[in-house]
């Protein structure tokens, strides 16, 4: 394969594999892997390196996964059973910290006995089982470590790195190995002809980078630590200035739209509520509301994003916006993820806004506007009333779930698009609402989940960040406490006993769970909730069984009431409006109270389950209590022994109400991807090598770069290499968001 009759692609790394590669092995690579070209494959880098002289630590074997581990032959043995009709080969493996056994059935048996005598070393790859108390690995696939002659060869060959590739059962690390030595041979054929290095000579050559081909061989091939170094260097760097340069082009393009400037009228609807506010606007409100205006003011489309603590005063913040952008002729829509979390923002703006909120209607303010509601399943009536409102002006503002995406729903002067807890929705959701304006329409992004600025370039590259990081005045004090259920059941029945003390005391109190009841039990330690694999022990515990248990046992007289996403819309409502009047003592809900309920006299939660959710969550569950005039109680119950990752999570819950501290936290202990997919509307991510938290400085430098790059030469017409590169990383589905934003 290292020669080949026909002419190398101009771009190498767009070569599809099953040209390279066996047919079996290219769709393999495709179907498990989701590798097509030598590009993917070549950027599929080893997840570790082994020396031949290292042996694994089997002690540390996780069960149930697949493994490639390095190991020795202790010994092995042929039993016969079924009275001498069958046989098997069990060989047990060791490292010094623990012992791993293999074990064959059938006609191979004595081949692998041939093979696998005691002494020998290889890699085994597999998935870990258990047998007879014995971790085990059936049928393992298996590629020996030859011994070389002579003591110069033997330490260097005991010396040389082995790459041990992230693989699946259908594809072991060597068979990647043979692939990518296949791929290398083609490019080193060739001189990787027609390679696009996107890194400009100027900025490798200033910060000593390695070219790509280089980096690329050093990586899968390499001779030393170093050069490992050397070339992780190199391609975090490809990561970070690609992304950067395509986030730079994009904050170009928005720049350079029209628009129409939205700016508050003297004595106008802005002014009058900002004359009414019972306290004074944070520093910081002042701050980032000043921005907004700002942007506001100006002849091209905003693309900001607002992101602050929980109880950090957001929703002020962007109702300042709505009404400023209402002043200045236009209407705003807010877009929620949720009817439950529609609702309470409807509920919340129009209690801030009071009369201002009933414009042209008995008894409201004759600076007001009118503040609707769009949801799925309104009556019918009040949808065509909604729709009329907004087609005619008559409604400055409207909050809405999805349905304000609808073909039917029209504006008069669509002005100002918020988009609250961003990462629940599709870019085409967004893109949807923004096209129902004439011209582009300024653009709000909400989180309430704190983003490390780093991850904030990263995934939000494209919008200005305002941050609000300081609580106002008076908010009430908030401690949370870890409840080890298990390990201390009388802890549990105080956290009950603290409940009913609240509620006694004229207050409320939430108790959160992970999954309703009425289904399959979800599986614990999912991506999105950040668990562990020992949170898997049980069934995470129900809203529906949960409650019962509470109203028959340690709740008991009190009034106690579920509420979950899968209830209709009118008994959610029901139900949250009763709670919010005090008629409801205790709600047992789902994350549906993650975000945007505001009860005040709600002081206490038990989260159960606590370890199955993720920092962040947790963070945000917690800040629905102490929201009054009375401090605030979390109880976070789990089953998790101490110095458990679950339950150091937990610990650092308990220890800090820093939301931007707990969120590294977080990111630390998930995959990149994760992060950057939720974001970027479901796409796979580009980064492989670059952790964004780890890697602060490289992403900071290559944005100075990108930026400098791009207000240089916006087309990158003196960047062909570079253009190459931009249309290989960024798929169909990555420029559409992009281009979307």
């Amino acid at each position: 394969m290292a020669a080949r009759d026909e002419e190398p692609s101009p771009d190498p790394l767009g070569e599809p594999l099953r040209k390279l590669l066996g047919g079996s092995t290219a769709k393999a690579m495709a179907d498990h892997l989701d590798l097509h070209t030598v590009g993917d494959l070549l950027h599929h880098y080893p997840r570790r390196y082994a020396e031949r002289g290292e042996l694994t630590r089997l002690a540390e074997l996780p069960l149930d996964e697949h493994v490639t581990v390095v190991a020795q032959v202790a010994d092995a043995r042929v039993h016969k059973f079924n009275h001498g009709r069958g046989q098997r080969l069990e060989v047990n493996l060791t490292d010094g910290s623990g012992r791993l056994q293999l074990v064959f059935f059938g006609r191979s048996v004595h081949y692998h006995q041939r093979e696998l005598l005691p002494g020998r070393r290889g890699m085994f790859a597999g998935k870990v089982g258990v047998f007879n108390r014995r971790l085990q690995l059936s049928h393992p696939d298996y590629k020996l470590l030859d011994e070389e002659t002579g003591r110069e060869e033997a330490e260097r060959f005991a010396a040389e790195l082995l790459p041990i590739y992230p693989a699946v059962r259908q594809l072991s690390s060597w068979t990647i190995e043979q692939s990518v030595a296949t791929v290398l041979a083609a490019l080193e054929a060739t001189s990787w002809r027609g390679l696009a290095d996107p890194l400009p000579e100027r900025l490798r050559g200033e910060r000593g980078l390695v070219p790509l081909a280089e980096a690329l061989e050093k990586v899968h091939r390499p001779q030393s630590r170093a050069e490992i170094a050397e070339a992780r260097t190199r391609l975090k760097w490809d990561e970070a200035f690609v992304l950067q340069v395509a986030l730079a082009r994009r904050r170009a393009q928005e720049s350079s739209r029209p628009a129409v400037a939205r700016r508050p009228v003297e004595d106008g609807l802005l002014d009058t509520f900002d004359a009414r506010l019972p306290f004074a606007l944070t520093e910081g409100q002042q701050q980032v509301g000043a921005e907004i205006l700002a942007d506001l003011g100006t002849e091209h489309p905003m693309h900001r994003l607002l992101q602050g603590d929980v109880g950090s005063g957001k929703t002020l913040v962007a109702l300042r916006a709505m009404l400023a952008t209402v002043d200045g002729g236009g209407q705003a829509a807010m877009l929620a993820p949720t009817e439950v979390l529609a609702q309470q923002h409807h509920r919340s703006l129009t209690e801030m806004m009071g009369g201002l909120a009933e414009g042209g209607m008995l008894g409201g303010s004759e600076q007001g506007t009118r503040v609707v509601l769009l949801t799925g399943s309104m009556p019918a009536a009040a949808r065509r009333r909604a729709l009329l409102e907004l087609a005619t002006g008559e409604a400055g503002i409207v909050v809405g779930t999805h349905a304000l995406i609808e073909d039917k729903v029209t504006f008069e002067d669509l002005g100002l698009v918020v988009v609250d807890e961003q990462h629940r929705f599709g870019v085409e959701q967004r893109d949807a609402l923004r096209a129902k304006a004439e011209r582009p329409p300024h653009l709000l992004v909400m989180t309430a989940t704190p983003i490390p600025r780093t991850v904030a370039m990263t995934v939000f590259g494209d919008l200005e960040t305002s941050v609000l990081d300081q609580l106002p005045a008076g908010r009430s004090p908030l401690t949370t406490h870890v409840v080890p259920a298990k390990e201390k059941p009388h802890f549990l029945s105080r956290a009950w006993e603290r409940v009913r003390e609240e509620v006694e005391a004229g207050h409320q109190g939430y108790v959160v769970c992970p999954r309703i009841g009425d289904e399959e039990p979800a599986k614990a330690g999912s991506a999105e909730q950040g668990g562990d694999e020992d949170a898997e022990k049980r069934p995470p515990l129900a809203v529906l069984d949960v409650a019962e248990q509470l109203t028959a046992g340690p709740l008991a007289g009190l009034r106690v009431e579920p509420l979950h996403g899968r209830m209709a819309a009118e008994a959610k409502e029901e139900v949250m409006r009763r709670f919010a009047e005090g008629e409801v003592d205790v709600l047992v809900a789902t994350t549906v109270v993650e975000v945007g309920v505001n009860v005040p006299n709600a002081t206490v939660m038990a989260i159960m389950d606590a370890d199955r959710f993720g920092v962040s969550q947790l963070h945000q569950l917690r800040g629905r209590v102490g929201r009054g005039a009375a401090p605030g109680l979390c109880l976070l119950v789990t089953d998790m022994p101490p110095a458990t990752p679950a339950r150091t999570r937990l610990d650092a819950v308990a220890a800090t109400r820093d939301g931007f501290a707990l969120s590294r936290i977080d990111l630390e202990q998930r995959r990149e991807g994760d992060v950057l997919g939720q974001a970027q509307s479901g796409a796979r991510s580009s980064l492989r090598m670059l952790a964004v938290i780890e890697d602060e400085d490289v992403i900071e430098e290559a944005r100075r770069e990108a930026t400098a790059l791009v207000a240089a030469d916006p087309e990158l017409a003196a960047q062909p290499e570079l253009r190459t590169a931009l249309a290989a990383l960024l798929d169909t589905e990555r420029e559409t968001f992009l281009d979307k934003g």
